[in-house]
C-alpha cells in the first residue's frame, strides 16, 4: 500500500520536474525506474523515496542552460552525462569514505540556499500557470519584470485551471494528507481539456509521450563538456546528498528500528545515478514529501519503492497515451504547491532570535542566490559560513576564574563578580583548539589578564580542560608566554590537560622545559601547590628572618 501510493505522487511529480529540468516528461518517468531499485538494494533508509525532485532539477537546469537549450536533444544529453558525472563523484567519495563532507555545509546556508531555489522555481512557473510567452532571461528580476509589464497577456483559461489544481490540492491535503491530489487533479483536468478541446483555445499540453521502458544508452562523454559541468555537478553532489541524509536521519530517528550509513548512503545514490545513466535516467535524489507519505502509509523497508517502480512500469507501458492531454498549467501548479514549503520564513525567524550572524549567513545566501544564481549562491553561503567560522575561532571565549566561596569550584568572575579572587595565583581559561589562527589572541588576552592586577600574581595557573588540540604554532607560542613569565618572576602552572594534547605537549619537549611537577589534573590540585608553595615560601622567609635576628642579638 505505501509503493502504491508513493506511485500515485511519484508519477506526476516525475513529468512536472523533467519539464522543470529541461527535458521532455519521459526522462522523469524514466528516472523512477532503475535508480529506485538500485537504492533499494544498496540504500540503508527504509522510507526514503528517491526520483525527480525540484531542487536537484532547477540546479542542472542552472548548470546545464549555460552549455545548450533546454528541451533540445543536445540538452537531454548534457543532462544525462552530468547524472553520470553526479553518480560517479558520490561513489568516489563513498569509496574515500567523506561522508562527513555534508558537515562542511551549515544548516543556515542550506535554508536560505533552499528558500532562494524555491523561489526561482515559482518565477520559472509563470509561463506556464500564466500562459504568458516569457523568454529566457538569465537573472531573476528581469522574469519578474517582463511578467509585471506583460501581465495583460495572461491567458485566462490556463490561470484559472493552474488556480483550480492549487486549490483543489491544497483543500485534498488539508482534509487527507494521504490523498493523492496531484494525481486527482492531474486526471480531472486531462479529461476536461479533452472533451472541452481546450488545447485548441490555447491551453499548452505536453502531447506526445512515447510509450515503453528505456533502452540501454551509453551517454556522450568528453573531457571539455566534463569540465565545463564541474560546477554543476559539485552543486548537485553535495546539495542532493545533504537533502537525502537529512530526510533519511530524521526517518530513522522516527521510527528507530534502522540505522542509516552516511558512507553506504553516498554509494546507494551514486550507483543509483551512474547505472541509472545507461537507461535514459536523469538525477534524482531524496524526496521529502514522498518519503513522508511512504512512512506514513505504512512502508517499513524498501520492497515499498520496488512496488512504485511496478506502478511506473504499467504507466509506460499502457498509460503514456493518456498522457497527451495533460495541461502544463497543472503540471506548473504541482511544483508550485511542492516548493512553496521550501521557503523556510520560520527558520529565518528562529535564527534571529537565537543567533545574528547564522541569521545573517542565511539572507546573505538567500539574497547572493536569487541575484546571482544557484550555484554561486551556495559558493557565498559556504565561504561566508568558513569566514564566520575562522574569525570566531581566531577570538574564542577566554575566562579568569574564581573560587566560589565554600567550595572547590572554579568559575567565570564574570558570572560570579563576588566570588573569591587571590593575589597569590591567576588561573586562565581558554575554550579553543590552540593553532595558528588564535595564538595571537591567546598570547594577547593572557598579557591583558595580568596588566589589570594591581601586582603580578607569583603563579599564571593555565586550566586547558577545553583546550582539546594544540599545533607547533600553539606550542610556539607557550614557550614564549612560559618564557615572558619567568623574566617576570611568575611560574606557569597547567591543568586539566586531556590526554592527547598532553601526549603532544610531552613530545614536544614543552612538558619537560615547563616541569612535570607544574602540570596537574585540575585546578584543585594546582590551586593547592600555589597555597602550599606560598605558605613554604613565607615560612622559609620568617625563619630566615628569625635566623638573622638571633644572630644579630648575639
Amino acid at each position: 500500500m505505501a509503493g502504491i501510493t508513493v506511485g500515485v505522487v511519484l508519477i506526476p511529480q516525475a513529468i512536472a520536474y523533467a519539464l522543470l529540468m529541461g527535458v521532455p516528461p519521459i526522462y522523469g518517468l524514466y528516472a523512477c525506474l532503475i535508480p529506485l531499485i538500485l537504492y533499494a538494494f544498496f540504500g540503508t533508509s527504509r522510507q526514503l523515496s528517491i526520483g525527480p525532485v525540484a531542487v536537484t532539477a532547477i540546479l542542472v537546469m542552472s548548470g546545464v542552460s549555460q552549455l545548450a537549450t533546454p528541451f533540445t536533444e543536445e540538452f537531454t544529453t548534457l543532462v544525462l552525462f552530468s547524472g553520470f558525472l553526479i553518480g560517479v563523484l558520490q561513489i568516489a567519495l563513498s569509496a574515500m569514505r567523506m561522508g562527513f563532507l555534508v558537515n562542511l555545509i551549515s544548516q543556515p546556508v542550506i535554508s536560505g540556499f533552499i528558500s532562494a531555489a524555491a523561489i526561482i522555481i515559482i518565477v520559472s512557473q509563470f509561463k506556464e500557470a500564466l500562459g504568458i510567452h516569457i523568454p529566457d532571461f538569465k537573472h531573476l528580476y528581469q522574469t519578474l519584470w517582463y511578467t509585471i509589464t506583460h501581465i495583460s497577456e495572461v491567458h485566462w483559461i490556463t490561470f484559472g485551471m493552474c488556480l483550480f489544481a492549487i486549490l483543489t490540492m491544497v483543500i485534498l491535503k488539508r482534509w487527507k494528507r494521504s490523498f493523492p491530489g496531484a494525481l486527482f487533479v492531474l486526471v480531472i483536468t486531462t479529461l476536461a481539456t479533452y472533451l472541452l478541446k481546450l488545447k485548441d483555445r490555447g491551453v499548452a499540453v505536453i502531447e506526445d509521450v512515447p510509450s515503453g521502458l528505456p533502452s540501454f544508452n551509453i551517454p556522450q562523454m568528453d573531457y571539455d563538456t566534463m569540465i565545463a559541468l564541474i560546477p554543476s555537478v559539485l552543486t548537485v553532489t553535495f546539495i542532493g546528498y545533504v537533502g537525502s541524509i537529512g530526510i533519511a536521519k530524521s526517518l530513522e530517528m522516527k521510527n528507530r528500528d534502522h540505522v542509516v550509513r552516511p558512507n553506504q548512503e553516498l554509494f546507494a545514490l551514486g550507483i543509483a545515478k551512474v547505472i541509472g545513466a545507461f537507461f535514459l535516467s536523469i538525477p534524482s535524489s531524496g524526496s521529502y514529501s514522498r518519503s513522508a507519505i511512504n512512512d506514513e502509509a505504512g512502508g517499513k523497508t524498501t520492497v515499498s519503492s520496488i512496488i512504485t517502480v511496478v506502478m511506473v512500469v504499467i504507466s509506460l507501458l499502457f498509460l503514456t497515451s493518456f498522457f497527451y492531454y495533460v495541461p502544463k498549467s497543472v503540471l506548473a501548479a504541482i511544483i508550485l504547491i511542492s516548493v512553496f514549503g521550501l521557503i523556510n520564513i520560520n527558520e529565518a525567524k528562529y535564527l534571529l532570535t537565537l543567533r545574528r550572524r547564522d541569521f545573517l549567513v542565511m539572507l546573505i545566501t538567500f539574497i547572493g542566490t536569487l541575484i546571482f544564481g544557484v550555484e554561486k549562491g551556495i559558493f557565498i553561503g559556504v565561504i561566508l559560513s568558513f569566514i564566520f567560522l575562522q574569525y570566531y575561532s581566531s577570538r574564542p571565549h577566554v575566562a579568569e576564574l574564581v573560587n566560589i566561596p565554600g567550595t572547590r569550584y572554579y568559575r567565570n568572575i564574570n558570572r560570579f563578580p563576588d566570588a573569591l579572587k587571590s593575589e597569590t595565583y591567576l588561573i586562565i581559561r581558554f575554550d579553543d583548539q590552540l593553532y595558528f589562527g588564535n595564538t595571537s589572541y591567546f598570547k594577547d588576552a593572557i598579557l591583558e589578564y595580568l596588566s589589570k592586577r594591581d601586582s603580578l600574581p607569583k603563579f599564571l595557573i593555565l586550566d586547558t580542560t577545553n583546550i582539546h588540540d594544540i599545533d607547533s604554532s600553539g606550542i610556539h607560542v607557550l614557550e614564549d608566554i612560559h618564557q615572558y613569565l619567568e623574566d617576570c618572576k611568575v611560574q606557569l602552572i597547567i591543568s586539566g590537560t586531556i590526554g592527547p594534547v598532553r601526549d603532544f605537549l610531552k613530545r614536544s619537549g614543552f612538558t619537560d622545559k615547563l616541569g612535570p611537577q607544574h602540570n596537574f589534573l585540575n585546578i584543585s590540585d594546582a590551586v593547592d601547590y600555589t597555597e602550599n608553595k606560598t605558605a613554604y615560601k613565607k615560612g622559609l622567609e620568617a625563619a630566615v628572618q628569625y635566623n638573622e635576628r638571633r644572630s644579630f642579638l648575639d
